[in-house]
């Protein structure tokens, strides 16, 4: 299946805040929007139609018992209208507009606000990126804005979820971190998701904590010193060995574990002093890597479908295991 942006009548179904992202595309707005608005600049003011399943047999329909198709509601007639999904009698979708609202208290109390939203695929997946207040420091200079991603399927494959997403401003990483199991928030699909999701509203005041933890991991990552022995061990866990013995697999993880190492050394921020060489630079350069180099599965079709790789696939699988391994490291040594 494929993961680029939705495009439909030469526009993509995002909007940004501010700088034009890396792909260049979506509808730029000068500032951060209302709910409303956002819906309607990310081509999302749409709804999804959960219609009985038929199949014709004898020169008849005949319905299928407890079988319904996804679909949206716009395209109903169209010959091009998408089926994202077969689901059971029990499945319930939520609305776009019921996924914003998830976000609408804490922007409301201007604690966040939208920075951008869209669909990827055919509309199947839908996302909202909320910016929080006040920046994380993790080393003087080097600045973590904190970000809140939410995330919902059309197609029955996932629940709704909630990342946090912090961005390394210099070099404009994505630091995709999961919700820790304790305080996880996804919402399943069924007759009890609007009072899920009224209850999970409660735990946005977790995330306080949550980001407070995190930041005191990162800084305690930039403690620790790695010589070019322990920064090839880093790079060996977080790309391991691959389980087959064939030469392409080989280099396929050799090329990997190069290039973290070279921006490791060479990568945006981590030439700066208190930076330089340590735990805290090595994750980094798995994380640049990732976003701004890392070709995917489907190459050369690499800008369309990378941010599907970095928020919910491939990339997003190892920066979580980079960021448990560098805290595992950390928390092992004391800092000098």
């Amino acid at each position: 299946m494929a993961h680029e942006l939705l495009i439909e009548s030469g526009r993509a179904a995002m909007f940004y805040v501010g700088e034009k992202p890396w792909h260049g595309l979506g509808t730029q707005l000068d500032r951060p929007p209302s709910s409303e608005e956002a819906i309607r600049s990310a081509s999302l003011d749409w709804t999804v139609l959960k219609v009985p399943l038929y199949v014709a047999a004898q020169a008849r329909l005949h319905q299928l018992p407890d079988r319904f198709a996804l679909i949206r509601e716009d395209k109903l007639g169209d010959a091009k209208c998408p089926t994202f999904g077969i689901v059971g009698r029990s499945y319930v979708p939520l609305q776009n507009g019921d996924a914003f609202k998830f976000f609408d208290p804490i922007v409301s109390d201007g604690e966040a606000t939208y920075e951008t939203a869209g669909a990827l695929g055919r509309g199947e997946r839908v996302w909202i990126q909320a910016r929080l207040k006040n920046d994380i420091e993790v080393v003087t200079g080097d600045i973590l804005q904190r970000f809140l991603l939410l995330s919902n399927t059309h197609d029955a494959k996932s629940s709704l979820q909630v990342k946090l997403t912090p961005i390394r401003v210099v070099c404009n990483n994505t630091l995709t971190v999961a919700l820790s199991k304790g305080s996880s928030i996804r919402i399943r699909h069924d007759g009890d998701m609007e009072q899920r999701l009224a209850r999970a509203k409660g735990l946005l005041g977790l995330v306080e904590k949550q980001y407070e933890g995190l930041a005191a991991v990162f800084r305690s990552m930039a403690f620790v010193k790695l010589g070019q022995s322990r920064a090839n061990e880093y790079m060996a866990q977080v790309f391991p060995d691959p389980q087959r013995a064939d030469k392409a697999s080989w280099r396929l993880v050799e090329d990997r574990r190069r290039w973290a190492m070279h921006f490791f050394h060479e990568g945006l921020g981590n030439e700066e002093p208190a930076t330089r060489g340590t735990l805290w630079a090595a994750y980094n350069g798995v994380t640049e890597f990732v976003d701004h180099r890392k070709p995917t599965a489907h190459a050369p079709d690499f800008t369309s479908r990378r941010l599907h790789s970095i928020w919910f696939g491939a990339g997003a699988v190892v920066k979580q295991r980079a960021l448990r391994i560098a805290g595992e490291w950390a928390s092992a040594v004391s800092p000098t």
